[in-house]
């Protein structure tokens, strides 16, 4: 029997606790008034991302891809509140939409928004972290993991989206998609390091859960 995906995913959101006024209004706000509003992390990644929070009690995040705060705001209300989280977001246009909904959540003294070239920016970082979530540019993740793996502590978390990348991870690479390229150099180095142990989860687009090992 052939599997109706919206359906399920309907299906999967109606099972799942459902998003805070807040949370709704700054999803309904993206839709509105950014491009590409299919970017953001939406209900049921965002309430897994608040439970992960709340099951390893991350004193420190560290997130790359910002976009419009969903996934950063889900993350601080799961984490403690002496907690900081820092995000890393490359479009600066983007700010003032951003710091407006931190401050609605309350969270503006909890999360500390950096603007710019997240490689860069990571080269400024040298207290350790506890959870590291990548959702930048797709054609950087290699980098990426390069760059964060030594800020992450022994025992502490990775967590890679997008990495099934539409199912094209599956399929004959084409001439010239550098975005695929990269997820699936993502994913084989990570599949390959011995410092780590992995696991893919097929939630929305992908997620790689990556622990560092002690």
């Amino acid at each position: 029997m052939e599997v109706n995906n919206i359906s399920l995913e309907n299906y999967i959101e109606s099972h799942t606790t459902p998003e805070n006024p807040l949370l709704e209004e700054l999803r309904r706000k993206t839709h509105i008034k950014v491009l590409q509003p299919r970017m953001l992390s939406g209900p049921v990644q965002g309430q897994f991302l608040k439970m992960i929070c709340q099951m390893i009690r991350p004193q420190r995040i560290l997130e790359i891809g910002t976009f419009t705060g969903y996934s950063a705001i889900c993350m601080a209300s799961g984490m403690p509140q002496d907690g900081q989280l820092i995000t890393i977001e490359k479009e600066d246009e983007l700010e003032p939409f951003i710091r407006d909904f931190f401050q609605k959540a309350g969270l503006e003294n909890q999360i500390t928004l950096l603007t710019g070239d997240a490689l860069e920016q990571i080269k400024q970082l040298t207290t350790p972290f506890d959870l590291i979530f990548l959702d930048g540019d797709k054609r950087e993740y290699p980098q990426y993991y390069k760059a964060v793996l030594p800020l992450l502590r022994p025992g502490g978390y990775l967590l890679a989206d997008n990495i099934l990348w539409n199912g094209k991870v599956i399929e004959p690479l084409q001439h010239g998609d550098d975005y695929t390229r990269a997820i699936l150099e993502f994913n084989d180095m990570a599949h390959n390091d011995p410092s780590t142990e992995q696991v893919i989860l097929p939630l929305r687009d992908g997620l790689m859960l990556i622990r560092k090992k002690d």
